[in-house]
């Protein structure tokens, strides 16, 4: 983003709070440097107070642009969306694997995250009013900033282990001693925080978005959090009224969908909340860098692999389900390795289609399927006519990309196989993969040659968007019996997509049949609406399909056509719930491990 509130950077530290804040100030604060700042100081003074709470949202910031290789952070590779690439699977995801323990980094690198915002907050909310030279309004907003805040980060403490130590107040090592509060007593903690903050009058339901405060939290955050704690609690009528109350206060759809994940339209009455970035040092976030591929400006690492599984579960645009097999007959009874002649380029030599045949004979490739004038046009077919987010979200075979890897802004396809290079025709899209052949993200990735380093995209990322909650209201209408008006909910989310609206009509594919059908149609259009922004696996675990969306058919990271870089392992039933840090239950004896970890 270049004009936030984040958009100047100074480098200084707070010891404030037993924290170090290397913190990003706003443009409308005074960015003098300020070394070593006394944490009995900072409360006395309003401009040094405002940078403390800025420091909450720069250390949420953090999730994505400090250390990509953490999956803690990237929850969609835990998901059936994607797949984290051979090289960082092992180390980073031990989960997917079936190898982690209590002491695997991730759960402690989750569980510090968590708490270490939570701590901001807490400051914050008990040190504020001493603050001299601010206005009680002032302290009032920051304080339901800091609440919300809060309760964003026990939402996925108690997702993941289901009851955490629940603290209100500052604390440190000497009294960080809690026992595990239940499960509902977290989610009852997380109403109340939503709840102070909406009854707040001096915190806004909404910022406009040429307003200074824009990427603040506002009352529409704590309406939309609350509303996911009641889809948990099943509470649908309650979850319901939130959602609505969104919609009420001026939240709306973009226009549209692919442009709406640029820097050009970042700022949108869609955007609930977002983290915010910029291209300044260390200020930028990842997803350029991970989700960008060889052709990105700054040679990305396409580390997330969309899973083909997913991909190619797009609706057609008509809304009928889209079956591989009408336009390459006997496609699914094929093995992986046969099916590779679909993909192959136009125009390849003898030598080449020999090659292909040798390689692949014993999955019983047929070679004389290859067209050597309309293999490409023939692909195409399948995904021509698709949901227009699938394109959108992801680079297809023999679909275009701007790349800027050279310096210069150049036109790439992805081919199969791959020839050439980055600054000579025939301009085939490079990968850190290139001896295979997957998926690639679109969503997130800078386009062109403008940016300044692979790991500083100033692109915002969405963490709460406005059509999440339309989502989740239809949710709650279907679970209520309201299934007409639900469909009508979903529809604005299909509508702005461009696809066909559901309908109750009978005898159509975009025909309702019931509160069961209609719950699997939402729960999919979760995944084709969010995909890539780190949000179905909280809604997985929610309705207890993780492990079979994850784990179905030996899924892992998976070329085009099927054929397997890896498979995942189920670890077993309790590791759907993650096991507390087994550090954190040496330094704390009131911890209560979940069942079945060591």
């Amino acid at each position: 983003m270049n004009n936030n509130i984040f958009n100047k950077w100074s480098r200084m530290a707070f010891i404030a709070s037993g924290l170090i804040l290397a913190s990003c100030s706003q443009d409308f604060l005074d960015t003098t440097p300020t070394d070593q700042v006394a944490s009995s100081v900072i409360w006395t003074s309003k401009n040094l107070a405002e940078r403390v709470v800025n420091g909450i949202y720069e250390h949420m910031t953090y999730e994505y642009r400090d250390n990509p290789w953490l999956t803690c952070n990237m929850t969609d590779a835990f998901t059936e969306i994607e797949d984290e690439d051979m090289n960082w699977v092992n180390g980073n995801a031990p989960l997917l694997m079936g190898s982690s323990t209590a002491s695997s980094g991730i759960y402690a690198d989750m569980w510090r995250k968590m708490y270490e915002t939570i701590y901001r907050c807490n400051d914050v909310i008990d040190h504020i009013d001493q603050v001299p030279d601010m206005t009680d309004q002032e302290k009032e907003k920051a304080k339901g900033e800091a609440l919300i805040a809060r309760g964003w980060h026990y939402y996925r403490l108690n997702v993941l282990y289901r009851g955490v130590p629940i603290y209100e107040h500052v604390y440190d090592n000497t009294n960080c001693t809690k026992a595990r509060s239940t499960a509902d007593e977290v989610w009852k903690q997380i109403i109340d925080d939503c709840t102070n903050a909406i009854n707040n009058p001096s915190l806004p339901d909404k910022n406009a978005t040429n307003d200074a405060n824009w990427g603040r939290m506002t009352k529409g955050a704590a309406y939309f959090l609350r509303g996911q704690v009641y889809l948990w609690q099943k509470e649908w009528a309650k979850a319901e009224a939130d959602f609505k109350k969104l919609g009420s206060i001026g939240y709306k759809l973009f226009n549209s969908y692919g442009p709406m994940f640029t820097v050009e339209n970042e700022k949108n009455d869609e955007y609930i909340l977002q983290y915010q970035y910029t291209e300044d040092e260390s200020c930028g976030n990842f997803f350029s860098w991970t989700y960008g591929n060889r052709n990105s400006k700054g040679y990305s690492w396409n580390n997330y692999i969309p899973n083909p599984y997913f991909v190619d579960s797009y609706q057609k645009a008509d809304g009928s389900k889209f079956n591989i097999d009408d336009i390459l007959p006997g496609y699914t009874k094929m093995k992986p390795g046969a099916r590779v002649v679909f993909y192959l380029r136009n125009g390849l030599t003898d030598e080449e289609i020999k090659a292909f045949q040798k390689k692949y004979e014993a999955d019983g490739i047929d070679m004389s399927k290859y067209l050597p004038d309309g293999n490409e046009e023939r692909l195409a077919k399948v995904y021509n006519d698709r949901d227009p987010r699938m394109a959108q979200n992801f680079i297809l075979p023999y679909s275009h990309y701007i790349g800027g890897c050279t310096g210069q802004d150049i036109k790439y396809t992805l081919r199969w196989p791959y020839r050439g290079s980055d600054g000579a025709e025939p301009y085939d899209l490079r990968t850190d993969t290139n001896d295979r052949f997957y998926y690639l993200w679109r969503k997130f990735v800078w386009v062109g040659a403008s940016l300044k380093d692979q790991g500083r995209s100033p692109i915002d990322i969405p963490v709460f968007r406005y059509a999440e909650a339309l989502l989740g209201l239809a949710e709650a209408l279907n679970e209520q019996g309201k299934t007409d008006e639900a469909v009508n909910v979903l529809n604005q989310v299909r509508n702005r997509a461009g696809v066909a609206p559901l309908t109750m009509t009978a005898g159509k594919p975009t025909s309702v049949t019931g509160t069961d059908n209609l719950r699997t149609r939402i729960q999919d259009e979760y995944g084709w609406e969010l995909a890539g922004e780190n949000r179905m696996f909280w809604h997985e675990l929610r309705w207890g399909i993780w492990k079979d969306k994850k784990f179905n058919k030996g899924n892992g990271m998976t070329e085009i056509w099927g054929t397997k870089r890896y498979t995942n392992t189920f670890q077993g039933d309790y590791s759907i719930l993650w096991p507390i840090p087994q550090k954190e239950l040496e330094m704390n004896a009131n911890l209560k491990q979940n069942p079945g970890w060591y």
